[in-house]
């Protein structure tokens, strides 16, 4: 990269007037790019132009130059495609742009101009927004704009890259509250000057259309051919690498033994920059593909900004990122899935698929099997020659799946390219996922990333979509009916039966196994063609009070072995209360941000009930849940992962926790990042008999707690802590007694009376 990096000292022009724009495209693209949480730029509808506004002018470049150094570099696989130069400079809103107000807000501007650019980009290296503070980064002509984004956007390393505005003028608009604008962090590095055409195919003669970060040979074959029919799903898990002004590299998102949608992405080592940390400046581009077989213009606004590098390891050329954000669903993205085995003799035939040269996504056949080699000190698959398709430079990193449509390995290199219209019969060669699962420590292999269960299978299928090219294959999915807490000692489940074979299913067995205890089978039949599903309902099972584990296992396909027995199996963890239960209720106001906000309900170290990611809850809305816990007394943590409480500067959020009784046992909004509250379910407050009938009030207490029993027979009582410890104790005589704990720290206690030799206790929360 240092090769295409120039030191440029920008010029200024201040342009009271957009009667004339340098620059317009025929390429339509939408104004989203990584991330962003709406709204528009202030006065976005009135298309006059602030008189205040100055433009920095970005250098002109020198076309021949470029040319020159394009030519050669771009024969190479391992150089990544430019599309543009990149500009260092240190601009922020100390040093560049004007402030102005408006609606109580305080609002800095900034213009850029990158002369006859075909598209501009940005890099951010010191980003921290406070909370309320929105930036968007808007096309002078106001055609289009990014954003917005804001606090959510900050990440450890402060880097935040900003890509792809179609423009050759852009303006960048911050807008704070008043009162934060001296906490406002920001500082734009980079601006990538693109100035490769977007109408011009640099592979021939003719002008067609083209994509923004590339062009590849016209023997490449696009995704959305007839011959890539059999993998639509696994495309959806192949992302473009935008680095600076260059697309980089190809790579694949793929799934780990858990299934949680970690946003794991492969790539090549190779890749990475001198800085690893600098993976932090990636732009992850996915969907990036032609609608159909023809034509090299795809979506470019589904992104995401920046990752961390969580192992490497040059021996198989590998590079396992954590994307900075999960890709929303909209993105549907699927996360591959990879076979471990690294046996030479399963392989028979393999398909690639990829961003050549920074273009459209493509994808290559090899029809026979791929071998197992050394090429310079990196255990390779080895591709003699591709069937059909081919790679280039910027197709590196990206992934090899086997017949299976499970991942193998990633592009490391190669001769492969195409001679006009078909390819050159040249070689490829890529890194071999069994050898980088495996390593010294977590930072060289892929398993300790891949495998957060340690159950170390030899290959699973992808998520959510998965595939197994099998004859019989027999599936069990989805295991529901059942929540993390069940009130009672019953729950009846059902089970998801998917046909993943090839062969229609039509008998197998199903074993359910509850605590290791004795399995149940029990038949099933039918008629399911591939992929079809059933829900089969199991019978009604006994739970034990306290932990349960309920495992199901489907076998005996069609009365043959399994040929795919890596989803044969579901289970699912779950807490019963058997005995009496009573109900406790959660109101929660949300403020501005849901997304910051969670709670739980914990017993000591157990965790009972956990809230859902409220992300696509409206700010402003309110819900009521209802939980229901044996007698007892629990704690509620009420938290905001932002550290602003719930209330009042970003909304009028709160929390309202009632018991049984109605009475409230948990309330607020105004804290920082958590808070913490004790109560108590059942027996403390009711008035319930046993061998020693009393009850004591308040509950929650503060200063006193009331003693309240049938006989006014002398006792002994004593209080002890939540650790055992005993705090306080003495005698009581008379049927009521007021007992003093204003002595006693807030938290969970409980009191023990002994009259004669009848015996009672009860727990209570100190509160305050």
């Amino acid at each position: 990269m240092s090769l295409f990096c120039r030191e440029i000292k920008p010029v200024i022009l201040v342009m009271k007037s957009l009667a004339t724009l340098l620059f317009s495209f025929c390429l339509a693209l939408s104004a989203s790019a990584q991330l962003n949480y709406g709204g528009e730029p202030s006065n976005w509808s009135d298309k006059r132009f602030p008189d205040h506004l100055s433009f920095l002018v970005m250098p002109e470049l020198n076309r021949a130059e470029l040319a020159a150094e394009d030519a050669v570099v771009d024969q190479y696989k391992e150089a990544p495609w430019r599309f543009g130069v990149e500009h260092e400079v240190q601009l922020n809103p100390s040093n560049a742009g004007s402030w102005s107000q408006a609606s109580g807000k305080a609002i800095w501007q900034l213009g850029i101009t990158c002369p006859e650019g075909t598209s501009m980009s940005f890099l951010f290296t010191n980003y921290d927004l406070p909370k309320g503070a929105e930036l968007f980064i808007w096309s002078a002509d106001r055609a289009q704009f990014l954003g917005s984004y804001n606090h959510i956007n900050n990440s450890e390393s402060g880097v935040f890259p900003v890509g792809l505005l179609q423009s050759d003028q852009a303006v960048i608009e911050l807008s704070v509250p008043e009162a934060l604008k001296s906490s406002v962090v920001l500082e734009l590095s980079q601006i990538i000057h693109g100035y490769r055409s977007l109408l011009r195919n640099d592979f021939s003669e003719v002008d067609e259309e083209r994509g923004p970060f590339g062009n590849s040979g016209a023997c490449n074959i696009n995704v959305n051919c007839p011959s890539g029919a059999d993998w639509q799903i696994e495309k959806r898990s192949v992302a473009l690498i935008v680095s600076g002004g260059s697309s980089l590299c190809s790579g694949v998102m793929v799934n780990n033994t858990a299934q949680d949608g970690t946003p794991y992405f492969l790539t090549a080592n190779h890749c990475l920059p001198s800085i690893p940390a600098n993976v932090a400046n990636w732009v992850f581009y996915f969907n990036h593909e032609s609608a159909g077989c023809s034509g090299s213009t795809g979506p470019t606004n589904q992104s995401i900004a920046g990752s961390v590098l969580r192992a490497r390891n040059a021996n198989s050329d590998f590079a396992l990122l954590e994307l900075n954000d999960t890709p929303p669903s909209s993105f549907n993205v699927q996360y591959a899935g990879w076979d471990k085995t690294d046996n030479e003799a399963t392989v028979t035939g393999a398909v690639g698929i990829h961003h050549p040269s920074g273009d459209v996504k493509k994808i290559c056949f090899e029809e026979d099997s791929p071998s197992q080699q050394n090429q310079a000190g990196a255990e390779v698959w080895y591709i003699n020659q591709w069937e059909s398709g081919v790679t280039e430079g910027g197709s590196s990193g990206s992934p090899l799946f086997n017949q299976n449509h499970r991942v193998i390995g990633q592009l490391y290199g190669g001769f492969a390219a195409c001679s006009g219209n078909v390819n050159n019969g040249q070689a490829d060669w890529y890194g071999r996922f069994g050898v980088s699962w495996d390593g010294t420590s977590a930072a060289t292999r892929l398993r300790d990333w891949l495998d957060p269960q340690g159950t170390n299978p030899s290959f699973i299928d992808g998520y959510p979509d998965g595939f197994v090219a099998a004859q019989i294959d027999a599936a069990v999915g989805s295991l529901s009916g059942i929540p993390s807490t069940v009130c009672g000692n019953t729950v009846t489940p059902t089970i998801q039966l998917t046909n993943n074979g090839l062969t229609t299913l039509t008998s197998c067995t199903i074993n359910y196994q509850l605590n290791g205890g004795t399995a149940t089978t029990i038949p099933w039949t039918g008629s399911l063609a591939q992929n079809q599903s059933t829900t089969v309902n199991l019978p009604a099972i006994t739970a034990a009070n306290g932990s349960n584990t309920l495992t199901v296992t489907v076998s005996n396909p069609n009365g043959v072995a399994d040929e795919n027995a890596t989803n044969n199996s579901v289970q699912v963890s779950f807490t019963a209360f058997t005995g009496p239960v009573f109900e406790a209720t959660i109101n929660l106001t949300f403020d501005d941000y849901p997304e910051e906000t969670s709670w739980r309900i914990t017993q000591g170290a157990l965790v009972l009930y956990t809230s859902p990611a409220y992300d696509n809850q409206p700010g402003g809305s309110s819900l009521e849940i209802s939980v229901c816990l044996p007698e007892g007394c629990y704690s509620f943590i009420m938290e905001d992962d932002y550290g602003d409480g719930m209330c009042c500067e970003y909304g009028e959020g709160s929390y309202l926790v009632t018991n049984n009784l109605g009475q409230t046992v948990a309330s607020g909004g105004t804290f920082v990042t958590s808070e913490t509250t004790q109560f108590c379910l059942g027996g403390a407050g009711l008035d319930e008999k046993s061998s020693l009938g009393f009850r004591i009030y308040p509950n929650p207490a503060q200063e006193n707690i009331q003693l309240v029993r049938e006989s006014g027979d002398q006792a002994s009582y004593v209080v002890t802590d939540g650790t055992g410890r005993i705090v306080k104790q003495g005698m009581i005589s008379g049927a009521s007694n007021s007992l003093n704990v204003s002595d006693l720290p807030a938290g969970y206690y409980v009191i023990r009376l002994k009259q004669n030799e009848d015996f009672n206790a009860k727990p209570f929360v100190i509160q305050r």
